[in-house]
């Protein structure tokens, strides 16, 4: 009898292996896109760590050049956060899969650990060179300074030159907190739609509260590309709450583990104290309907008992989950970010409220913007965000973008051949999906896969945008064709006037009555401003009673009406209609005449 040959080694690979030998995962598939993905790792690093410690976020990310050799750049990316202790610097940087949201449920940027170590491991893999990190929490009088790789066989941070040293800035002063971080990597600097500038210009949009800087320079550190987006906001975004899963969105893989690890003796406690929203009567009708006694041990139910456990929670009518685990960005914070990025005519956002999709809570919000300096002729700008995080790379494939292919904007005065596709016209739209669990085409995180519930949310926003545009539009076309009467009447009446009069020797009439009687219209001219010194907004508004006899006037005017904002300084005394709305009565504007009406709103800022 022959030997038989013994079969292939069989071998277990750790999971930093793994991402090693399939770094497109993490994002790094070219040289272009690996330095977009390391900035938005140690961005959204920042960005979380700031947040969480309750402070406004400064950020300043350089990429240098290196001399004589092709495509290999240094990324220096630092925050003003709380600093990371020395123990943690090695799991932050050196451990893939380690962090502290993997197994929550609220809204966060990311959640499985791979981050910022992936950067570490891409640094290493493609140049050799560990990543140079200081670290300084203001509880020390000095700061961290280590160099960080990974040990991909064991999954564990290699840890060299540590020493403690002071940490100055560029003009010499301590600096008293924070983490700044130097990696080495192959990688392709380029401009355009795809490149760092857009990923930060877009992040500075979603996140107001945040001051983020980025400087390029060439091999001789000679600066070839500079720009900064300040923070337009002091106020920072509501601390998101950790919620319980709820049964309408567990899977069954998900309800067998939680069962065998329940600590929980009888099925109806485990059931009420480890899911959201369910109270004794629900957990009772829902053993009932499983056919499960009240009282079995959670760790003995055999499988077809666990099915039909999920089964009953589709039946059994709950609560949905509680919604404080979403922090929106808000209407007006989305319009301070859209107009410290793109200079605009119009603004219009919609914060939708929030919605539950198979037991997730998600929020959808919608902000357009109509352009100055925006080319008419070539498609929008789509801005797609998700838990404020820019998406920029399979546009096409994207839920968010096909529900903007799904409104015909024909109705709403844009350019749309065959309301098919992207719309052409000089806007930008912005798409923002806050969700406890956003699922994605890939593990690429950069599209959005189907689901009804948010195509439906997202589409009634749109759509509402879409109203406030053309009202926009069909005002602006009348507003315009009115001034030009008015300005077309200026310029010509004083001039055959005086020329008459001095014709016929006479003085020149009032021309108020003339005016009036060819305008036959009231005219309202506005100027709203930002106060910087007094950090406030000022609004002014002209009225002019173009109307062959004396009127008087009430103005309505909607303002962000909440907590700490004020209506302040008016020039005629107003009062509150209803919630966001204010009223004016001015005194009777004789014909011919105008009145202005002055105030500010402070609390904004």
């Amino acid at each position: 009898m022959a030997a038989s040959k013994p079969g292939p080694r069989m071998q277990q690979a750790s999971i930093s292996e793994f991402f090693e030998k399939n770094k497109h995962f993490l994002g790094f598939d070219s040289l272009t896109r690996s330095i977009i993905t390391a900035v938005k790792e140690s961005v959204d690093n920042s960005l979380d760590a700031c947040e969480e410690a309750r402070i406004s976020p400064v950020i300043d990310i350089e990429i240098r050049k290196v001399m004589g050799k092709k495509d290999e750049l240094i990324l220096l990316a630092q925050d003003n956060g709380p600093g990371i202790p020395y123990a943690s610097i090695d799991k932050a940087f050196g451990r893939l899969l380690f962090g502290s949201r993997f197994h929550t449920i609220s809204q966060t940027r990311g959640q499985q650990g791979i981050g910022i170590t992936g950067v570490v491991m891409y640094s290493q893999l493609t140049t050799g060179k560990h990543t140079h990190i200081i670290s300084k929490v203001a509880e020390e009088g000095v700061a961290v300074h280590v160099d960080i790789g990974i040990d991909t066989k064991r999954n564990r941070a290699l840890k060299s030159n540590h020493r403690r040293d002071v940490w100055l800035d560029e003009h010499g002063i301590d600096i008293p907190h924070g983490v700044k971080i130097e990696a080495h990597m192959k990688a392709r600097y380029q401009k355009g739609r795809k490149s760092v500038y857009q990923y930060l210009r877009m992040t500075s949009i979603v996140n107001p509260h945040a001051a983020i800087s980025f400087r390029m320079l060439d091999e001789n550190e000679v600066v070839i590309e500079q720009v900064s987006w300040p923070a337009v906001t002091e106020k920072l975004p509501a601390p998101v709450k950790e919620i319980l899963p709820h049964p309408h969105g567990v899977e069954i893989g998900t309800l067998q583990r939680m069962l065998r690890e329940s600590e929980q003796r009888r099925l109806s406690s485990f059931l009420q104290k480890n899911f959201s929203r369910v109270p004794s009567a629900r957990a009772q009708q829902i053993c009932e309907i499983a056919e499960i006694s009240d009282k079995a041990s959670p760790k003995r139910l055999k499988g077809e008992q666990v099915r039909a456990l999920q089964g009953a929670f589709k039946q059994v009518k709950l609560m949905a989950p509680p919604t404080d685990c979403l922090s929106p960005i808000e209407d007006l914070l989305i319009k301070k970010g859209l107009a410290k990025a793109i200079d605009s005519k119009f603004v219009t956002t919609i914060t939708r409220e929030p919605c539950v999709s198979n037991g997730n809570p998600f929020q959808v919000e919608v902000g357009l913007l109509f352009g100055t300096d925006m080319p008419s002729d070539s498609p929008i700008e789509v801005l797609r965000f998700t838990n404020r995080v820019p998406l920029m790379y399979q546009q096409g494939g994207c839920l968010l973008t096909k529900v903007i292919e799904s409104v015909d904007w024909r109705r709403y005065g844009l350019e749309h051949p065959g309301g098919r596709g992207i719309p052409k016209g000089p806007v930008a739209i912005l798409i923002h999906l806050a969700s406890t669990h956003v699922q994605f085409t890939s593990e690429a995180k950069e599209a959005v896969s189907e689901n009804e519930e948010v195509f439906d949310e997202l589409r009634r926003a749109l759509l509402e945008v879409g109203r406030s545009l053309k009202s926009h539009k069909r005002k602006s076309t009348q507003r315009a064709k009115a001034r030009e009467k008015f300005e077309l009447v200026n310029d010509i009446l004083p001039e055959i006037a005086a020329k008459a009069s001095q014709i016929l020797g006479r003085e020149v009439p009032e021309l108020a009555p003339v005016i009036t009687k060819i305008m036959k219209a009231v005219f309202i001219e506005d100027d709203i401003s930002w106060d910087a010194d007094e950090k406030r907004t000022q609004a002014n508004f002209v009225l002019f009673n173009y109307t062959a006899r004396p009127r008087s006037y009430t103005l309505l005017a909607k303002w962000p009406e909440r907590d700490g904002v004020e209506v302040v300084d008016e020039s005629h005394e107003g009062r509150r209609e209803v919630y966001g709305l204010r009223k004016w009565k001015l005194d009777t504007v004789e014909s011919g005449e105008s009145v202005t009406l002055r105030f500010a709103i402070t609390g904004l800022e």
